[in-house]
């Protein structure tokens, strides 16, 4: 589904650049890309969720005893946030954003008991994992040529994060829980449509980030003993005002 409305975006941009070209229309803000630096902001959508692989020892039943299965699923958040644009070339921008991100990931796992009877049974427990991210992307924007009133671009780099709500210990009613490790490091990359409106400039952006550490805190216990590693997932719809 995500890929689908990748490629639907993607496939807006070259209609609409294409459409652009049969008419001429009055530029606004014409020397808006000749300045070296310019700000804005930023709020947006997104979904959340993990790469998961099983460790080594997850189908070794004298380790793993309980684990059966482990699944997570997406839940919807939010972003908002300043921008830093400096122009480096006609085609290429550095960008620095500092993000405020509330996101939720929720792991499911599948577990073995054993009621009084001795009976064995699968039953499921499912984490709720909240966080609150303080983002920091630094990304390279490459832009194609102008057209009219608005531009096409793609965009990528690397993005530090920090997340608020990771915890040094689980409080003892919220287990079983995993903890995840506070400072990771992401790979991003999207495209966007600059809009060049009379007083500012409005860009729609889909990126995708994809965590390049394993945010999973051993605790000797089955929960993370299951795991190799558990690494982010996050698609952002961000609307730009600059």
């Amino acid at each position: 589904m995500k890929k689908a409305s990748f490629l639907l975006f993607l496939s807006f941009v070259v209609a609409g650049s294409i459409f652009s070209q049969k008419r001429e229309l009055v530029k606004n803000l014409a020397l808006y890309d000749q300045r070296k630096l310019h700000f804005g902001f930023t709020v947006g959508l997104n979904t959340s969720d993990f790469y998961i692989r099983n460790s080594d020892t997850f189908f070794d039943t004298s380790i793993i005893k309980q684990v059966y299965g482990i699944e997570n699923a997406q839940a919807p958040g939010f972003h908002l946030g300043p921008i830093s644009n400096f122009r480096i070339g006609k085609y290429f921008d550095f960008r620095v954003l500092l993000d405020l991100t509330f996101t939720q990931r929720d792991l499911s796992y599948v577990l073995l008991k054993e009621n009084q009877d001795g009976q064995e049974y699968f039953t499921s427990h499912t984490m709720k994992l909240s966080s609150t991210f303080i983002e920091f992307p630094l990304l390279i924007k490459y832009k194609s040529e102008r057209i009219n009133n608005y531009r096409v671009y793609v965009i990528g780099g690397i993005k530090p994060v920090l997340d608020l709500a990771s915890k040094k210990k689980i409080p003892e009613e919220e287990m079983p829980m995993i903890r995840l490790k506070q400072p990771d490091l992401y790979g991003e990359f999207g495209a966007g449509i600059d809009f060049y409106l009379p007083y500012f400039k409005f860009s729609p952006e889909l990126k995708m980030g994809v965590g390049l550490d394993n945010v999973a805190v051993e605790d000797d216990t089955e929960f993370t003993g299951a795991l190799k590693y558990l690494k982010s997932k996050i698609f952002m719809l961000s609307f730009h005002f600059e």
